[in-house]
Parts: C-alpha cells; sequence; structure tokens
C-alpha cells in the first residue's frame, strides 16, 4: 500500500511560525505608525508658506522726449508661515521688476525664517538707471502717464523649507508672476490682485 504522507499529528515548522509572527507585528506596526501619522498631520493641518506683495507705491517717475525713462518704486513683500508649529526658511528670494521688457530692478533678499504663525514684511525700493525705451514702449508710457497709471510686472521665485512632523523637512518654490498698476501721484496700492505665490 503507498504511504500517507502527514496526518493529524503533523505540526508547522517553528521557521515558519516565527515568520508569521514577525509579518503579524510589522502589519500592526504599520497600521499604528499609518494612524499615528494621520491624526498628527489632521492636529498639525501643515501649510506651505506663502509671499505675496503687501503694498507697492510710485514714488517718482520721469520720462522726457529722448525716451529715457528713470523710476523708483517701494514695493513691500510679505512672507507668511501659517504653521501653527513649525518654522519656515526663506531663501534665494529674486524678482524682477520691468516694464515691459525693460529690467528697472531685482528684488533680493538674504535667507531669514519666519516663527509658526507670523509674518515677515521686505521693503525694497526700486530705483532704474536711465532707461532707453523703443517707440512701441515709449508710446506706452505716454499713455500710462495719460492715465495717471503705470502698470509693472513682478516676475521671480523664491525657495521655502519647513519641518513636517515625522516626514523631514518638506521644500517648495515660492513663484511670482502679477501686474502692479501704480498710480503716479504716490498713491498706495494694497494686496494687489493675483500677487500671491504659487508654489511647485
Amino acid at each position: 500500500m503507498p504511504k500517507r504522507l502527514g496526518g493529524p499529528n503533523q505540526t508547522t515548522h517553528p521557521l515558519i511560525w516565527c515568520v508569521s509572527i514577525v509579518c503579524a507585528i510589522l502589519t500592526v506596526l504599520v497600521i499604528i505608525g499609518g494612524i499615528v501619522v494621520f491624526i498628527g498631520y489632521a492636529t498639525l493641518r501643515p501649510k506651505v508658506p506663502q509671499v505675496s506683495v503687501e503694498r507697492a507705491q510710485m514714488d517718482t517717475i520721469y520720462f522726457d522726449q529722448s525716451n529715457l525713462m528713470m523710476l523708483q518704486a517701494t514695493i513691500v513683500i510679505k512672507a507668511d508661515n501659517d504653521n501653527i508649529r513649525a518654522h519656515a526658511s526663506f531663501y534665494d528670494m529674486a524678482y524682477t521688476l520691468s516694464f515691459r521688457n525693460q529690467k528697472i530692478a531685482i528684488l533680493k533678499a538674504d535667507p531669514f525664517d519666519v516663527k509658526p504663525n507670523h509674518s515677515l514684511e521686505l521693503n525694497f525700493v526700486a530705483q532704474s538707471h536711465s532707461i532707453p525705451l523703443n517707440q512701441e514702449e515709449a508710446d506706452a508710457i505716454n499713455l500710462s502717464l495719460e492715465q495717471s497709471v503705470v502698470d509693472l510686472d513682478l516676475r521671480g521665485m523664491s525657495r521655502t523649507r519647513w519641518k513636517l512632523w515625522l516626514i523631514g523637512s518638506v521644500k517648495y518654490a515660492l513663484h511670482l508672476d502679477c501686474k502692479l498698476l501704480l498710480p503716479i501721484n504716490h498713491t498706495t496700492i494694497h494686496h494687489p490682485p493675483a500677487c500671491t505665490s504659487r508654489n511647485s
């Protein structure tokens, strides 16, 4: 007769028991870890720090018959950190202020930190040298002066870094691309539209 393999008294190899126990422990640890991370995320509600134009003003503008333009504008950029526990670092900040394709100034700042749930305002005075304009640009600045409002472009980016609980350091690039409509009578504009950073 053929011999039966196994039987009711056959026992599982101890190594299989050890592997099963280890797998069960790892599964429980992964589940617990996921719950802890979810609770921490929901509690802290991390937010990406932002930069925005808080206010801006045309200080002086000069344009003559030889199509030379000079101007000075004050621009205040605000860095916001709405995280309730994490410090945020801002660095590599560089924004170009221009009229049409003519660069007026580059707004730069040294690296700085913003405390949790705080903001920091950076005051920039952008002053151009004498800029020769082509005829199209000269016509545009003449029209702006007639309308008493000069439109300037502000483009560029800065970087931010902050620590997210249990995940580590998180980094984003903060892009600004907006138009500033500045009255030539020194009126300050506050919170110009679309002048808040996009992150990537």
